[in-house]
């Protein structure tokens, strides 16, 4: 999960709320609310991190339309979300598509509890949390270490470390060297876009660095 720093909600969607009876479902500009989500999100997953597009995404209310409708037009609680499996059985599904209208603490949207700081990866792909709350979210609301994608964060993890390995062979990371791909990682490339599963090798750098200290 990736922090999301929210921008300024579309045009569409400004001038949307300001009509009577204006509500989520007879809102007819969503192709660019979707553009303005992805924009802002590196095109990841607000959840998984895996690589979503304008035609292969859902729209997320953080807080449910059910429960709370008066924030179903209100841009700061709306992300862009994977298809999360919709269709296959419930012990397939993530994300959104398994989270339904289930209360959630973690918020990427949240900067006051940065989701990145509450949320640690092991080398095998596995993704966990030390708060006891945000750990059963993982597992159970979003169900992210279904097996398709700690297969994913992992791969990504040993092909980072491998092309950092063919960079400095003699295995001598230095600080800079750490620092430099950190950044790299963090940052969206020129195309506008995260690297998909980008977290878990900037806290696995992270570690790295922090045995310098």
């Amino acid at each position: 999960m990736k922090r999301v720093i929210k921008g300024k909600a579309p045009q569409s969607l400004i001038e949307h709320r300001l009509q009577p009876f204006a509500d989520y479902d007879n809102y007819s500009e969503k192709d660019e609310l979707r553009v303005s989500l992805l924009t802002e999100q590196g095109h990841i997953c607000c959840y998984c991190m895996q690589r979503i597009s304008s035609t292969k995404m859902k729209i997320e209310h953080w807080r449910s339309q059910d429960e709370y409708p008066d924030l179903q037009l209100d841009y700061n609680n709306l992300l862009g979300a994977c298809e999360g499996g919709q269709g296959f059985p419930r012990h397939l599904q993530h994300c959104d598509t398994r989270k339904g209208n289930i209360y959630l603490s973690i918020n990427p949207l949240d900067s006051n509890r940065n989701c990145e700081d509450l949320i640690k990866y092991r080398g095998n792909g596995i993704i966990y949390s030390d708060d006891k709350d945000i750990d059963e979210e993982l597992n159970e609301t979003l169900n992210l270490n279904t097996q398709n994608l700690v297969n994913n964060r992992r791969d990504v993890l040993e092909l980072a470390l491998q092309q950092l390995k063919n960079e400095y062979p003699k295995g001598d990371w230095t600080v800079a060297i750490l620092n430099k791909k950190i950044q790299e990682w963090s940052m969206k490339q020129k195309d506008g876009k995260y690297q998909p599963y980008c977290q878990i090798v900037i806290y696995y750098l992270k570690k790295k660095l922090s045995r310098f200290m």
